[in-house]
């Protein structure tokens, strides 16, 4: 093999590696943003959703001012069974309607005047890189069919 030729070879191998380290992750995000959304999920989540991603003890148990405890998001959790934009805008804007009923109460304050918008996708893109295989790729189908 040439010189010049193994050189393109190696750069086009470099090129594949760089791609392959950003690919982009069943809700479009890519893996790029996963360190970064660990910080910051560890700044602004961990204290209420815990630092491995396990919610707050008996979080399907209403608390004494009637609301619930933070849900995991790990895969014991129901984040997974949602669609990415509605976690984003869950986030973004807090659990109020149209996402929750009227009235709804919940401890979960609204993220829209504290990160930005790459931010809070780059939190979900490290909760979604948390989640086995089999559950990302459900995902996958379910919110990312196949085009006909």
């Amino acid at each position: 093999m040439s010189s010049a030729r193994f050189l393109r070879s190696v750069t086009l191998a470099g090129v594949l590696f760089a791609v392959a380290g950003c690919k982009p992750q069943s809700d479009g995000q890519t893996s790029a943003d996963v360190p970064n959304g660990e910080q910051l999920y560890t700044v602004h989540c961990a204290n209420c959703h815990g630092p491995s991603l396990e919610g707050e003890p008996d979080w399907r148990q209403r608390k004494a001012n009637g609301r619930l405890p933070a849900p995991p998001h790990d895969a014991s959790g129901h984040t997974w069974h949602h669609p990415i934009d509605m976690l984003f805008r869950m986030t973004r804007d807090g659990i109020v309607p149209p996402l929750a009923p009227d009235g709804y109460q919940s401890d979960m304050p609204a993220f829209a005047g504290t990160l930005a918008d790459n931010e809070i996708r780059a939190v979900l893109s490290y909760i979604e890189s948390r989640w086995p295989a089999e559950i990302r790729q459900m995902r996958a189908q379910r919110f990312n069919p196949p085009a006909p």
